[in-house]
């Protein structure tokens, strides 16, 4: 049998907020009703969601999640961000509801995947749809590369931001000096991106300041250029007291 259509049914403590937010994303809605339970249904182009709300839920602790598999992971993050942007004035790095900037996972094969947290607490794990088949990717070479690429299994994938910050801090504490100039810019990035995540602003204010002073040649810059967006966006959000 061919054609199945799923579609994930994710608590929150309030369908009316959930409704706010996708609707920033750029999804319409396609069902709501008020009892016997509250539900609301959304979908934008093919991707549907669903959400029931519960007395006296908290965010915070919720388990909710699915994997959305996607052809172009950087085009719909920027399309998400752009209804941030357009919203707030900023892409929303920490806190809930928040999102996190496309990645290539080592546990996932190397698929690139971001995820939203929207304000029921619940994780929708973005990735290309050739999940999880390996893309072919050396493992990187250097220790602080891999130790980034565990950090951000711990930060992502599974949330763990202080044993992402910890394991980060220090490789950066004995390998900064030896790092190639492109993994040290990456590492600072993503350990700033941590540091707002943990409301640590000043930390990520820091870091960024670091990343900005950086001599890199025009090809590094290139090759860099997703990062030095994040670290755009996340500069930012600093400012503006995310």
């Amino acid at each position: 049998m061919a054609g199945e259509i799923a579609i994930p049914l994710l608590p929150c403590r309030s369908i009316d907020e959930i409704e706010d937010f996708y609707r920033m994303l750029g999804f319409e809605r396609t069902y709501r009703q008020a009892k016997p339970y509250p539900c609301v249904g959304l979908q934008r182009e093919d991707l549907q969601l669903q959400f029931f709300g519960l007395d006296g839920f908290d965010p915070e602790t919720s388990y909710g999640s699915c994997v959305v598999l996607v052809e172009d992971t950087m085009a719909l993050y920027e399309a998400f961000a752009a209804g941030m942007r357009a919203t707030h004035g900023k892409v929303l790095v920490s806190g809930l509801p928040r999102m996190t900037r496309p990645r290539k996972r080592k546990n996932v094969g190397n698929a690139s995947g971001f995820s939203i947290v929207d304000p029921g607490g619940n994780w929708i794990r973005i990735f290309h749809n050739t999940l999880p088949a390996q893309d072919g990717t050396a493992e990187p070479a250097g220790q602080l590369a891999k130790t980034l690429a565990n950090a951000v299994v711990l930060g992502d994938s599974k949330g763990d931001l202080r044993q992402a910050a910890r394991i980060l801090d220090g490789t950066l504490t004995r390998h900064r000096e030896a790092a190639p100039v492109t993994d040290l810019v990456e590492a600072l990035v993503y350990r700033a991106e941590l540091a707002l995540r943990l409301d640590d602003r000043a930390r990520a204010g820091a870091l960024l300041a670091e990343v900005a002073a950086a001599e890199l040649t025009g090809e590094q810059r290139e090759s860099l250029a997703e990062a030095l967006a994040n670290a755009a966006d996340l500069e930012l959000a600093r400012a503006a007291g995310d």
